[in-house]
């Protein structure tokens, strides 16, 4: 029996990112992400309700693994 928990999959639960949480999961300020985003190269923002926004959790992990693979 494989114990390695490495191989096993589990589901994964997709959330919202708010602003805070964003710039501690990526280390980038607002005015840089926003750029970012204006550029194509930082996923973009959700518009939750008129004067909430937020990101998925998935998109920014994805983003990072594609920062680290090139």
């Amino acid at each position: 029996m494989n114990t390695n928990h490495s191989e096993q999959q589990t589901p994964s639960i997709d959330r919202f990112v708010r602003e805070k949480e964003c710039q501690h999961i990526t280390g980038l300020s607002r005015t840089s992400r926003y750029e970012m985003e204006l550029a194509g190269t930082f996923p973009k923002r959700i518009q939750l309700n008129k004067r909430t926004t937020a990101w998925r959790l998935s998109d920014l992990l994805n983003w990072m693994e594609a920062c680290i693979n090139g």
